[in-house]
């Protein structure tokens, strides 16, 4: 008999942000003790006694989970933001939402050439925040080595757009579009 899974913490919450979609809150899973430890822990394991310099958070949600990863890798914490959130220079990478545009940014001196970057996130969706971000972090000149997430929604397509970029995804449970 096995204990909760992650997915078990994770609330859903029908017609949010509006009518027809089912919006998966995690944030009942960083409340829980047990689960947020559950979930760190899976999101470590794949990469544990690898080598990773910085764990890179995607905003919001990323920066949470993404911190409590660092720390556990024994790895330094950059956060990815939207446009016009970060203090100094930056550099930016303009990706497509459904309707629309956005743009993320990362400071220019936040990674070094040849480091070893894990980028962390809640949710994959579309991949197109998690695109952003791998392709800001090879701007910069570091080897990303796999993007972990806690959540994937395979009908979006955003777990085979991420792997198309020769990246591999680590993803803790799914949901369809239930």
């Amino acid at each position: 008999m096995t204990g909760p899974q992650v997915r078990d913490y994770i609330r859903t919450i029908p017609d949010f942000p509006r009518e027809g979609v089912m919006f998966r809150d995690v944030t009942t899973l960083f409340a829980d003790p047990r689960g947020f430890g559950l979930t760190i822990d899976q999101l470590v394991n794949p990469y544990a006694g690898h080598r990773i310099d910085k764990v890179v958070g995607l905003e919001a949600r990323g920066f949470i989970l993404g911190g409590a990863v660092a720390h556990r890798l024994s790895a330094g914490f950059v956060p990815v933001r939207k446009q016009g959130k970060l203090p100094g220079a930056v550099i930016r990478e303009a990706y497509k939402l459904e309707y629309g545009e956005a743009v993320m940014e990362i400071h220019d001196d936040a990674l070094r050439a040849g480091e070893q970057v894990l980028i962390v996130d809640d949710l994959l969706a579309t991949g197109g925040t998690a695109g952003a971000g791998i392709t800001l972090c090879r701007r910069l000149g570091t080897q990303v080595v796999g993007c972990a997430f806690v959540i994937d929604l395979p009908d979006l397509g955003g777990r085979a757009r991420i792997e198309a970029m020769d990246m591999q995804v680590h993803t803790l449970c799914a949901f369809g579009g239930d």
